[in-house]
């Protein structure tokens, strides 16, 4: 699969369920304490370093939890329903249509990226030009906080996810990525399902060298 067949698939799934998913997930974080609690240390981390990009932002309750947080920040998706949503549910807050691959943001210039189940739907040799676009708008020591579902085969795996084909990665396989695209790791959280979820939730916080 080419990355913009993808791309456009994933594109057209996310479109078609926008309005559910934004209703589905606005309050996503209030049964994520550990996942909240993360959020809050990265945003200490990033907050006096620059702006924040919420890439994959959905409907935007993330950016805007974000905001809330003190960070100047702004979303970026591939779905033009949710950037609809997002800025009709907050108009204060910048969101744009985009890729992770091509973002419209100069070498450097970025504190801090929270990328939370963004790449999942990436086809594995693509992931590393995802990072590698990270890396590209991040400043040195910018932080990078990544969300995604996790999995004990050293593989990638793909699964049916309920919006469109989806891949789970393990910690170390992403982790082992993100070092050969000029990041360190600085935590991981691996929590085990709560009800309702099928897989190990993983979240890696890593910073640029």
């Amino acid at each position: 699969m080419t990355d913009q067949l993808s791309l456009h698939d994933t594109k057209v799934a996310y479109d078609g369920v926008a309005t559910l998913y934004a209703e589905l997930f606005s309050d996503v974080l209030e049964r994520l304490p550990l996942e909240r609690a993360l959020l809050q240390a990265f945003a200490e981390l990033v907050r006096d370093a620059g702006p924040v990009a919420d890439l994959g932002c959905g409907p935007g309750h993330l950016t805007a939890h974000l905001h809330d947080l003190g960070l100047d920040v702004f979303g970026v998706d591939l779905s033009s329903e949710m950037i609809a949503l997002a800025r009709q549910a907050r108009p204060d807050l910048r969101f744009t249509e985009g890729t992770m691959t091509e973002l419209e943001v100069e070498d450097e210039t970025l504190g801090g990226i929270l990328a939370f189940y963004s790449v999942i739907h990436t086809p594995p040799p693509h992931v590393p030009a995802v990072f590698a676009e990270f890396a590209r708008v991040l400043k040195p020591g910018g932080h990078l906080m990544l969300g995604f579902f996790a999995g004990d085969d050293p593989r990638p795996r793909e699964f049916d996810h309920k919006v469109t084909l989806a891949y789970r990665w393990s910690a170390d396989g992403l982790a082992e990525l993100l070092c050969q695209a000029g990041f360190e790791e600085r935590a991981r959280l691996l929590r085990e399902p709560n009800e309702g979820e099928r897989f190990q939730q993983a979240q890696l916080l890593v910073r640029k060298v």
